[in-house]
């Protein structure tokens, strides 16, 4: 009942603001700060109300953007499913949950189709899978399922290429219509029958892999790819359906990615959000020449803020916004990765498990080993911009693969978790020092928007 309530109130409040936007943002948020007296619910209002009372900034332009430019009913189904049944509802399940059994039990699940892909990506630990492993659309099915039961309504997909699998990811999405569906996508899969089946679920968006301009993308994605993804984009826009960009910086493109001419451009084409990523050694032949400095980690720790700030588009940075999340997110804190074997990876950059979804429920399956050594640990520094047991503090992770007894669960060829950390100790040298100082920093200047 209040789902339906909350529903009918939201509805409501998009009629409301579509028919004078400038006019009725600030009032919304007004009548928001009314309805609720739940403390997390009133900071989130709090945050809209900002943007709303200030036109110049980029959350305000945002909203504009989301309202002018999207399908009303795709905006509609989203927004509802996003902030009632995820942010709202399903999270004071989770937060039940965690505290009953206490484990960690996440916000969003991410999970892989299929191995399969179309392309052939320099550093992607992917492109040396067989393209045989699949999760079958039973499988998936009942992971959403038992994950709503636990509060889980927000379903990521990666792979492989997720799109090779399209016909069923949108069937899942139909399925489960008070769930939020995304996939990260290098885009060549997306056409006018695909955005059409978009239009009709309402609650699939797309996430396009895209590393700069054509000369940075096509460099490790290969020649017409960069092409491929614009065109993709300007499909999506043009029906008005929601998507963002993914992009992963390196040694290479960092300063380009960040830069106003890239983020100008993916808004431009109509992303409404953007994650960034900066580029792992995963795998044994990992091309660890692409591992990004600590100075243009630390460039891009100011610029996504700067982003945020003054443009028309929310960015985030896997590994440089764990102020705002309380350290490393993985291993079911607020996500988790299962890949196409079923095996329940902490993150998907983490190639190891000691557990697998099939034969069990998603709840037994949270409550493994590795899962409750990250939840013990978590946060794993005190300085939260050094979040990741991996690439921040590997010896962090090397003790908890151990206590675990988790095995390696790379799908081509086996790499210890050693070998893995050895790759990643000297970028986490280098950023030790440059993070202290942030984080110096952060602490004398403390800011509102660390909500």
């Amino acid at each position: 009942m209040k789902k339906e309530v909350s529903a009918a109130l939201l509805h409501k409040g998009f009629d409301y603001i579509h028919k004078d936007p400038e006019k009725h943002l600030l009032s919304l948020a007004r009548w928001g700060e009314r309805l609720t007296a739940n403390p997390t619910h009133r900071k989130q209002i709090a945050a809209f109300r900002r943007a709303a009372e200030d036109p110049d900034s980029g959350g305000y332009r945002l909203l504009m953007r989301m309202i002018r430019e999207l399908d009303p009913r795709f905006l509609d189904v989203i927004l509802s499913n996003f902030v009632i049944n995820s942010t709202w509802l399903g999270n004071h399940v989770v937060r039940e949950l965690r505290k009953k059994h206490d484990m960690n039990v996440p916000w969003a699940i991410l999970m892989d189709p299929t191995t399969a892909c179309n392309l052939h990506c320099i550093g992607c630990w992917a492109a040396d899978y067989r393209k045989s492993d699949t999760l079958s659309f039973e499988t998936m099915d009942r992971i959403v399922r038992e994950g709503k039961d636990l509060g889980i309504y927000v379903y990521l997909f990666s792979g492989g290429e997720p799109l090779v699998r399209k016909h069923d990811l949108i069937l899942l999405a139909r399925e489960h219509d008070d769930a939020v569906f995304a996939a990260f996508t290098n885009a060549t899969l997306i056409d006018a029958v695909f955005t059409d089946a978009l239009l009709q679920a309402g609650n699939f968006v797309p996430i396009i892999s895209i590393e700069g301009d054509r000369e940075h993308n096509d460099a490790r994605r290969g020649e017409g790819v960069y092409d491929a993804c614009i065109h993709a984009m300007g499909l999506l826009h043009s029906r008005g359906i929601p998507f963002g960009f993914s992009t992963c910086y390196h040694r290479y493109n960092t300063e380009f990615v960040g830069s106003d001419q890239f983020i100008d451009q993916m808004i431009e084409q109509g992303a409404l959000f953007g994650w960034f990523f900066t580029y792992i050694p995963t795998g044994t032949h990992a091309a660890t020449e692409l591992i990004a400095t600590a100075q243009q980690r630390e460039y891009m720790f100011h610029r996504v803020r700067e982003i945020r700030n003054t443009k028309a588009l929310f960015v985030i940075d896997f590994w440089n916004d764990g102020e705002y999340v309380g350290g490393c997110i993985a291993g079911g804190r607020n996500y988790l990765h299962i890949n196409a074997r079923g095996d329940m990876e902490p993150c998907a950059f983490i190639h190891f498990a000691c557990e697998n979804i099939h034969g069990k429920s998603l709840f037994t399956a949270l409550g493994n080993p590795l899962f409750k050594a990250y939840h013990d640990n978590q946060p794993f520094d005190e300085n939260l911009h050094r979040p990741c047991p991996m690439f921040d503090i590997p010896e962090r992770l090397v003790q908890m693969v151990h206590d675990s007894g988790a095995v390696s669960t790379e799908l081509f060829e086996a790499e210890s978790v050693e070998q893995l950390c050895d790759k990643c100790t000297p970028a986490a040298e280098a950023w030790a020092p440059v993070a202290q100082r942030l984080w110096e920093t952060c602490r004398a200047h403390p800011r509102e928007d660390r909500e």
